[in-house]
């Protein structure tokens, strides 16, 4: 018998497991990446949190001026003079047709774009059956959302309960179902080194590894492995996160953590890690607020970027 490479695909899928297959044949994210430096920077919706008006966001400040998601864009534009945004969807007012609509008005009005829908949690290693099926659902109906926004990705956060140990086979199929569907509507799934445990970057890693979908990708978050480990550690991480990164990476240069001690981020070796994996997408500001003014600070890493990227 002739090699694979030989062979016709119908002859091919004859004697490979379906399964194997849809991995060799899967087509890879459609997403064309600008070249200009500040064409790749973004700003997350999240250090300005405070700020936003919206029924799911637990953080606002009554005491702060407050702003409806419809005016992140432009101020982006107009505060750090980005034109791309990475918003959490639990900081939209609504996620009905009509708000979603006026969302991406505004994205036009200010001449920008959302480059990344930010998830909340879903329980994809859960022991119980349903609980995934239910992670894979809610996921599905945020990616239509995203569909609705010209989104091309979606950070989906990955939740584990205290008495259930991160399970890399159940996750990566349950993520490798919600990947499937991504792919249909070409939007990527987007998973980040983010809490510790169910999001620990090497079990992010080893999920997107087994899964084996173009759709299922990693999102470097340059300053979060900082917390509870080494700079070491998080140079690690952000290298086997890099791995698996395709259009989206979370900048920070210093991460809070317990007892309000303030890891600071070497800038200068995590956008190296970016270079050095050949990384072609883009780079969202994401302030550690409490570092200080989320304005003057996202002002600053669009500078530190900027001075990295040239």
């Amino acid at each position: 018998m002739g090699s694979v490479c030989s062979l016709a695909r119908r002859d091919v899928l004859k004697w490979i497991p379906a399964a194997f297959c849809s991995r060799i044949f899967a087509q890879q994210p459609a997403l064309d990446f600008p070249k200009e430096a500040r064409a790749r920077l973004s700003v997350t919706s999240y250090p300005f949190r405070a700020f936003i008006n919206s029924p799911k966001n637990h953080d606002r400040n009554a005491s702060l001026p407050g702003m409806d998601m419809t005016e992140f864009p432009a101020f982006v534009a107009e505060k750090f003079g980005v034109f791309n945004v990475n918003p959490l969807v639990n900081h939209f007012s609504s996620t009905e047709p009509a708000y979603l609509d006026s969302f991406r008005a505004a994205l036009e009005k200010a001449h920008s774009h959302i480059v990344d829908l930010g998830l909340p949690g879903g329980r994809f290693y859960a022991v119980d059956a349903s609980v995934r099926r239910q992670a894979v659902a809610v996921g599905r109906q945020h990616v239509d959302i995203a569909v609705l926004l010209n989104s091309p990705s979606v950070r989906q956060h990955v939740n584990g309960a205290k008495s259930e140990t991160p399970d890399v086979a159940l996750a990566a199929a349950s993520l490798g179902e919600l990947a499937e569907y991504g792919a249909k509507k070409n939007v990527v799934i987007n998973l980040e080194n983010d809490s510790p445990g169910a999001e620990d970057p090497f079990f992010l890693a080893a999920i997107i590894e087994k899964a084996g979908n173009p759709y299922l990708r990693g999102l470097p978050d340059f300053g979060n492995s900082l917390l509870g480990h080494d700079a070491e550690f998080n140079k690690k991480a952000i290298t086997a996160m890099m791995k698996h990164a395709f259009n989206m990476c979370h900048v920070k240069d210093a991460v809070q953590g317990s007892g309000d001690k303030m890891y600071q981020v070497d800038l200068a070796s995590a956008f190296e890690l970016a270079k050095q994996a050949s990384y072609r997408g883009y780079f969202s500001m994401e302030f550690e607020t409490g570092a200080g003014d989320p304005v003057a600070g996202t002002k600053r890493l669009v500078e530190e970027t900027l001075h990295y990227l040239s």
